[in-house]
């Protein structure tokens, strides 16, 4: 009899599925009535924060999203906790200076966060260090916190196994606790997920996670070869916010395993009752118009030309403004070209919008590079950090000519710029916290900080006349 091996369930439905389904509009209010449910399960962890939830929170919901993380953390109090982070991008959209990452990690364990789920658009090991480093040194300290390594998983020349083994055994190294195989836009195969994954498993001993989409059909299908292959954990979504741009639904990857060495133990009696609780929700955002029916069918190009889902459909819409829709083909034929001078990056985002959108340009200038975009240039400039191949040297030449090129971690020649954030920030201090979010958000955590102000007060600050200190105008 061969040795059980039950597969683990990370829960996205409070945070990647709904980011990927509804544009992370869930608001705090729907989460907390049924997470004494959730947390009878036994889930391995729910994912519950981090990518766009912050971001979501501030700028649409006008809610606290640490707020949110603390009673997500007091309804779960059995639960691992997890949530996802960009690195020394941390939840924004530029690198951060090594202290802002280090007080970020400390503030969302010292929150709830159980696993930091540290991933790098380019998989520049260099660009999680810090996050890694802070998330051991609490470990270490308090006995809490487990940093996963999530790599975006892409197709290409430079993706052998041997590159995915090579970067599993410096993973190992560098201290993290597990490893996430991070397929964002659908394109593992099931039969080169047994592959990947056994190779894998022959290069590190730590825990391998995959987390992936149905936007392409095959996410069911390359689990399971996955978990034959020895994956300890898969990403799943309750069934009503399942499939399309989202992950598969629990339900039907624990029903799969039932029986077998692999049975993950859960009850469908409790996740029939979480199911039943987000139908309706599911049902309203469709009524709403939230949910749209094109992002919950198959996009078979997908895994045509190895693109993903999102990087189309923003191609397209680009090529409808220019009135260039018979274009498609040649800028199609463009992007393989595009990321080949640009080193070779994984299509996850910003990467994937940098190599689309220059592929429009080169395509409707009708010279390649005469016109590049500011974040072109950063690529090229090595402000994002290190590709796994090297750049064209003549693209660099005609787009970025004479200028010095970045080799260090681009973090390296950011100084520390915690106090100066909070000296910017302290009229709206409220908690530690908010220096954080107004160091991600500036703009959108001060209109936060603003509303949050008027509920406590009851005064529309909108309404003030702030020259004459009279309320209202």
């Amino acid at each position: 009899m061969a040795e059980k091996k039950p597969v683990k369930i990370c829960e996205t439905i409070l945070r990647d599925a709904h980011q990927s389904l509804i544009a992370t509009r869930m608001p705090t209010d729907l989460m907390l009535p049924i997470l004494e449910r959730m947390d009878k399960v036994g889930y391995h962890s729910v994912e519950c924060w981090g990518g766009a939830t912050f971001d979501a929170c501030l700028r649409f919901l006008k809610e606290d999203p640490w707020q949110r993380l603390r009673l997500i953390r007091d309804g779960l109090p059995n639960t691992k906790l997890q949530m996802l982070f960009r690195g020394q991008n941390i939840l924004g959209y530029r690198h951060y200076a090594d202290d802002v990452v280090e007080d970020f990690v400390e503030k969302s364990i010292a929150n709830g966060i159980d696993i930091i789920r540290i991933f790098d658009c380019l998989n520049d090991l260099r660009n999680l260090k810090a996050a890694v480093d802070a998330t051991i040194k609490i470990k270490n300290r308090e006995g809490r916190g487990h940093a996963q390594i999530a790599l975006s998983y892409t197709l290409g020349d430079a993706y052998t196994l041997d590159y995915w083994m090579n970067m599993a055994k410096q993973i190992e190294e560098m201290g993290a606790d597990s490893i996430c195989i991070k397929d964002m836009a659908g394109l593992l195969l099931p039969y080169k997920a047994y592959e990947l994954v056994s190779a894998m498993k022959s290069a590190t001993s730590l825990p391998i996670d995959l987390h992936s989409h149905y936007t392409s059909g095959v996410a069911g299908m390359t689990y399971l070869k996955a978990v034959e292959a020895g994956c300890d954990i898969i990403d799943t979504a309750m069934s009503p916010l399942s499939m399309g741009t989202s992950q598969p639904a629990t339900e039907v990857m624990v029903e799969t395993f039932k029986g077998t060495d692999y049975d993950t133990g859960l009850d469908q009696n409790i996740l029939a009752q979480i199911a039943d609780y987000f139908a309706p929700y599911r049902e309203e955002c469709l009524k709403s118009g939230l949910l749209n029916p094109k992002v919950m069918g198959v996009n078979i190009k997908t895994l045509l030309y190895q693109v993903p889902g999102g990087m189309l459909s923003n191609m397209v819409s680009q090529l409808k403004e220019q009135n260039a829709e018979d274009r498609y083909n040649d800028v199609l034929n463009e992007i393989p070209k595009v990321r080949k001078d640009m080193g070779e990056p994984p299509l996850v985002t910003p990467s994937s919008q940098i190599v689309g959108t220059q592929a429009v340009f080169n395509v409707l200038m009708g010279e390649r590079y005469k016109m590049a975009t500011d974040q072109t240039k950063d690529l090229l400039r090595g402000k994002y950090g290190q590709t796994v191949k090297p750049m064209n040297p003549e693209v660099i030449e005609k787009v970025i000519p004479g200028e010095e090129r970045i080799t260090c971690r681009p973090a390296d020649l950011i100084p520390n710029e915690l106090a100066k954030i909070e000296a910017d920030m302290k009229e709206y201090k409220q908690q530690d916290e908010d220096v954080l979010s107004y160091a991600l958000f500036p703009q959108v955590a001060t209109d936060f900080f603003k509303y949050r102000q008027a509920q406590q007060e009851k005064v529309d600050v909108t309404k003030a006349d702030t020259t004459n200190n009279a309320y209202p105008a």
